[in-house]
């Protein structure tokens, strides 16, 4: 019982940190960063940052929580 109540908490305290993460990941300092006049593969550096911020954050979440569903 006591494990299992530790995992919950270490779970939270993993989700917590990456929702902090995604927050500052889409903050207005950090999105700065990415307004350069460059391009990736012919497309703007913005919106590939932002989708790969955001797909980062996805894959972060599923392998959190498919870690909790297996243990």
């Amino acid at each position: 019982m006591k494990d299992q109540n530790r995992r919950h908490r270490l779970l939270a305290q993993r989700l917590l940190a990456l929702f902090a993460a995604g927050v500052l990941l889409f903050n207005f300092p950090l999105l700065q960063v990415w307004l350069a006049p460059h391009t990736v593969w012919g497309l703007p550096l913005l919106p590939v940052a932002l989708f790969g911020a955001w797909l980062g954050l996805i894959v972060l979440l599923a392998c959190l929580m498919e870690r909790r569903a297996g243990g």
